[in-house]
């Protein structure tokens, strides 16, 4: 399919004529149930879209190179590609983004959001029509999770007219991606109008590192995505009504793993891979469905609804142990701790290595099928008004979602001889002899809204509600058929109030003085019966000033967190049961976001436009109380210790040209440098990740009005370095790469 679809393309863009302007493919309104519509600087509150316009710059399939053009979101590296994001909002945690609400089209995305919300599923960039990112008191209206903010991607959606895009990008690592979609409404008369949409997205790369031995094994990935839409609108008695069917299914393939390096191994080639992850493998299935209504009354009530059900399977094949004699547990040695000590743990090393020459015992290569079944589904409306009352203009908004999910966690372990550098396969576990367990959720959630204006003031009381059921099923490691003998059950429910409060003071036309103060929250894990969920009060308070040319915006915030949440997965190093919840206490975290954003070429009449922006982040993040704990990035906290994974100051800026012809952007990204584990003062050697800097390029070229030509460069000056130290050792971000495209608009 990818090799039709690159092939198709390159015919079309010398041989087919062009059929309608590029304005028109997205001229139609993105419509979501609870997803930011509007300006954003218009809400009392922290808010970025990031429009088509925005996306196409670079033409990012990586979404944590995207995200850096944000104030106050916090990005952990892992694969190079983006393809499992780590992402956080002022300060939360990053791990697998799963303490923040993750939305497509206003519908919740995460696997199963409220029961296992790391995201081991995450939508591809490449195919969005836009993000917006809600950071403050206004994101009471997007939960469950209400404590950094809400990130909602935004789908390509039906075109007004009969119009598509067809683009296609070569280039190094032999990456090949293709994006195509077509659609349009159609007039049906008396007022009423049908249409739809087909898209698909191709994305795969041979990858960056190399496996000891194996040098033209491929450490890429494969991603085919599909996406199909049906939309229907007509008129009666009053009502504007839209339904639209939305399908999307997407397939992955990526030969990616949690083993990372040494020190020593890192300075020496940080893209090498140890044999012994020669066979970790990610092969993961996603699908959503969704029905979508909304109906526009004559007295300016709007109701919106959607139905909702996505699923994502997946088995991460992956290294897990090395057991040097293969006799069992006791002499076994996790990935994390085999790169923490290499010299102690010497003789599982030599197995990881597998140098030529060498053959180990059977069974001393531990591969875990990482095997999940996830789904979620639900149904959620909203109801939205606005009247004139006692003098003031009241935009009021109330909303219902009733929602379930589910993970099903069954997984066991293959074992292998390490021979001459190859892995032989020695015996094969029982299925479900590693875990063996459902974890689910059902929740009920409200919302009510009311944006209050009256003169230069604009006030948005928010109240969010929160009714969650967590049960755990665990079916033991000896009953893979699940008769129940060793059934075991752990229950916890969540009532959560959780209001919120944004001003907004309009001193004239240009700047703005806005503040909020809201409830943080986030739900406890399936299996906790005890811990409380996750608590904090946020305040903010910033300043926006516009010009015809120019903007600037400084925000600050403070989050009083009463207890903060760790939760144990692989992804952190793991040496825990995963999914168990560790209480980290009282923690402040406090921060200073600036952004600002130019025309120089309009502001100095250069003729051509030359937009800048820049984005800054200031953090300090800080435990107020002592313990010792078993979650790993922890261990043992001292009051005053900084939070692991959080930079305390990271920067963002990019110059571009628009010569109407032609035109490019360069941007440099900047992350100072981060501990891997709580800790203050001087950061040891070996729990630092270095700061680095970071530039991209691209450029474009107008064939015709609706053909481009591109090129794109990854890490323009090459730069080396590392991510990460978790899940075990060292990880390199992504070297230079320089792709070329073209694109066209029909």
């Amino acid at each position: 399919m990818r090799a039709v679809l690159l092939a198709a393309t390159a015919l079309a863009v010398v041989s087919t004529p062009a059929f309608a302007q590029a304005e028109d493919v997205a001229s139609t309104d993105i419509i979501t149930v609870i997803g930011l519509q509007g300006d954003p600087d218009a809400i009392p509150g922290s808010a970025d879209v990031l429009d088509a316009e925005d996306l196409a710059i670079h033409d990012y399939a990586d979404v944590t190179r995207l995200l850096r053009t944000v104030a106050g979101v916090n990005i952990q590296e892992e694969d190079g590609y983006g393809l499992r994001p780590n992402i956080g909002m002022r300060g939360t945690g990053l791990d697998r983004s799963e303490k923040i609400t993750l939305m497509e089209d206003g519908v919740l995305i995460a696997p199963a959001p409220y029961a296992a919300p790391a995201a081991y599923y995450f939508p591809h960039a490449g195919r969005m029509a836009g993000v917006e990112v809600i950071k403050g008191a206004a994101g009471v209206r997007y939960g469950p999770r209400t404590q950094g903010g809400s990130l909602n991607l935004l789908s390509t959606p039906v075109p007004q007219e009969t119009s598509g895009l067809m683009s296609v990008w070569l280039g190094d690592e032999n990456t090949q991606r293709g994006h195509a979609y077509f659609g349009g409404m159609t007039d049906l008369g008396e007022g009423a109008r049908f249409g739809g949409l087909i898209e698909g997205f191709f994305d795969s790369a041979d990858g960056f590192k190399v496996i000891d031995g194996m040098p033209g094994a491929n450490t890429g990935y494969d991603v085919e995505d599909y996406v199909g839409k049906l939309r229907f609108e007509f008129s009666g008695a009053g009502i504007e009504h839209m339904f639209e069917l939305k399908g999307q299914y997407s397939d992955e393939l990526s030969n990616e793993t949690y083993l990372g390096l040494t020190e020593t191994d890192f300075a020496a080639n940080p893209f090498r891979r140890y044999a012994a992850s020669q066979n970790d493998q990610m092969d993961a299935e996603h699908s959503e469905f969704s029905l979508r209504y909304q109906g526009r009354f004559d007295n300016g009530i709007t109701l919106s609804a959607v139905a909702y059900r996505t699923d994502f399977a997946r088995d991460w094949f992956k290294l897990d142990r090395i057991d040097p004699d293969g006799a069992g547990p006791a002499g076994a040695v996790s990935i994390s701790s085999l790169l923490d000590d290499p010299v102690g743990n010497a003789a599982a090393f030599e197995v990881a290595l597998g140098a030529t020459g060498f053959v180990s015992a059977d069974d001393a290569v531990l591969i875990k099928h990482n095997n999940r079944d996830y789904y979620a589904r639900g149904v959620q409306f909203e109801l939205a008004g606005e009247n004139d009352f006692s003098g003031a203009n009241h935009a009021w908004r109330f909303g219902i979602r009733l929602h379930e999910d589910e993970m099903d966690r069954y997984q066991w372990r293959d074992r292998f001889r390490m021979d001459n550098g190859t892995l032989v396969r020695t015996t094969i576990d029982a299925p479900g002899s590693d875990s063996n367990r459902i974890d689910s959720a059902e929740a009920l959630a409200l919302f009510v809204q009311d944006e209050i204006t009256f003169g230069q003031w604009t006030f948005t009381p928010g109240l969010r509600f929160e009714q969650i059921d967590l049960r755990r099923e665990d079916f033991g490691k000896t009953d893979p058929d699940r008769t129940g003998a060793s059934l075991t059950i752990k229950e916890n429910s969540v009532d959560a109030f959780i209001p919120g409060l944004g001003v907004r003071f309009d001193v004239d036309d240009h700047l703005s003085l806005f503040g909020g103060v809201h409830r943080g929250f986030a739900p406890p894990a399936p299996g906790s019966t005890t811990q409380e969920p996750e608590d904090a009060t946020n305040w903010e308070f910033g300043a926006r000033y516009n010009e015809q040319h120019w903007g600037i915006e400084a925000i600050g915030f403070f989050n009083a967190y009463e207890n903060l949440i760790g939760t144990c997965t692989n992804s952190t190093g793991g040496g825990c049961i995963i999914g168990d919840q560790f209480d980290g206490g009282e923690v402040d975290v406090m921060g200073l976001e600036l952004t600002a954003d130019a025309d120089l070429g309009a502001m100095w009449n250069l003729g051509v436009a030359v937009p800048v922006r820049a984005a800054y982040t200031w953090t300090d993040a800080e435990f107020q109380t002592g313990f010792n704990s078993g979650f790993g990035p922890w261990g043992n906290v001292q009051s005053g210790d900084n939070l692991p994974y959080i930079p305390e100051s990271q920067l963002f800026a990019a110059i571009g040209l628009d010569a109407g012809d032609f035109g490019g952007e360069v941007s440099i990204s900047w992350v100072d440098e981060v501990r891997t584990e709580a800790g203050q003062g001087a950061i040891p050697a070996g729990e630092m990740v270095e700061s680095r800097t970071v530039a991209d390029a691209s450029a474009w070229y107008a064939v015709t009005d609706q053909v481009r030509a591109r090129v794109s460069v990854r890490n323009l000056t090459d730069e080396t370095y590392a991510v990460a130290r978790r899940p075990a050792g060292l990880r390199p971000g992504a070297p230079r790469a320089v792709l070329f495209g073209v694109s066209m608009n029909f």
